[in-house]
């Protein structure tokens, strides 16, 4: 998935992948992929095994959960005793349980194109004991939301809709699907996540800045490569606007986990730095890959894997909009 499918995707998830699939750091987002800041020279989702992916992408939306739960208490308060929600592009389910969490009357569906993040989702809601509410959807996104029962009360997409070709037409066909008076949340935006001072001892100073041009040159290839893609502006506002939708509201959230980082943290920037050094060989400077080299080099006391001013600092947004009942 999101892939941030992680492979994002993040990221399937998460993302990056998913079409089911962040990111997200993500895409992540899936659930998530950390996203495009997750999911840093991702593949498209047909290349990656899933069942290899999954625990890296639970871990990377565990990562992020602070900044998902800030998100779900403010869906809370837009979101009023929904009874269907759909996670579109679920991962291996880590949004869809706090989904699940957050709206404990509702039935919870965990929607994705790889089996193995499914069973991945299943068995989290299971050990949750939210398996008496928890459904899994098996199939690409947007047509496999026909194969719903009922109509949608909430239906959250984290960093997933990127990695569907026409982005317009696949909010429409989410909007099809919505009861009126539904919810479409869209994960998607934000700013690219840091995790090293502007200048880290070695090499030239604002690597990330950078390294934000690998990242954008492959989404841009991603999106370019993916069946029936389509160029649309991305105000998601406006978009949301045009599948029918109203009332669009937007927000941002913030991951803050500052230096000592935990050994996860530092599992995902390595994760990160890894896959944008594989992506950034035609637009990094010899200097820039020798200093990532160091970095992502566990023997090397100014690596990730041991600096003391290592951070994860990122801001995600989500845009809101309803069916009109």
């Amino acid at each position: 998935m999101a892939h941030d499918h992680h492979a994002d995707h993040d990221h399937k998830h998460g993302h990056d992948h998913k079409h089911g699939h962040g990111d997200q750091g993500g895409h992540g987002d899936k659930g998530g992929h950390g996203g495009q800041g997750g999911h840093a020279g991702g593949h498209h989702h047909s290349d990656l095994d899933w069942s290899e992916m999954g625990p890296h992408l639970e871990a990377q939306a565990e990562l992020f959960a602070p900044l998902y739960e800030q998100a779900m208490t403010w869906l809370a308060q837009e979101v009023i005793e929904p009874g269907l929600i759909v996670d579109a592009g679920s991962g291996p389910g880590v949004v869809s349980c706090l989904l699940a969490e957050t709206f404990p009357g509702a039935r919870v569906a965990a929607v994705d194109s790889a089996e193995p993040l499914l069973e991945r989702a299943l068995a989290r809601a299971t050990e949750r004991d939210m398996a008496d509410r928890f459904d899994t959807l098996a199939g690409e996104l947007p047509g496999v939301l026909g194969e719903l029962e009922y109509p949608v009360d909430l239906l959250w997409a984290g960093r997933s809709l990127h990695h569907l070709g026409d982005q317009r037409a696949a909010l429409a066909a989410f909007a099809e699907r919505l009861a009126p008076g539904g919810t479409v949340a869209i994960l998607e935006g934000g700013l690219p996540v840091r995790f090293l001072p502007r200048d880290i001892g070695i090499g030239r100073p604002g690597l990330q800045a950078r390294l934000d041009v690998v990242q954008e040159e492959w989404f841009a290839g991603m999106r370019a490569g993916l069946p029936g893609s389509v160029a649309e502006t991305e105000d998601w506002p406006a978009l949301l606007t045009s599948a029918g939708l109203k009332y669009t509201r937007t927000r941002s959230f913030l991951l803050d986990l500052p230096a000592p980082v935990t050994d996860s943290a530092r599992a995902y920037v390595a994760d990160t730095l890894s896959r944008l050094r594989d992506a950034g060989d035609e637009c990094l400077d010899a200097e820039d890959r020798a200093t990532l080299d160091r970095l992502l080099d566990p023997s090397d006391p100014a690596s990730v894997h041991h600096r003391p001013d290592l951070f994860v600092l990122g801001a995600h947004t989500v845009h809101t909009a309803v069916r009109p009942a």
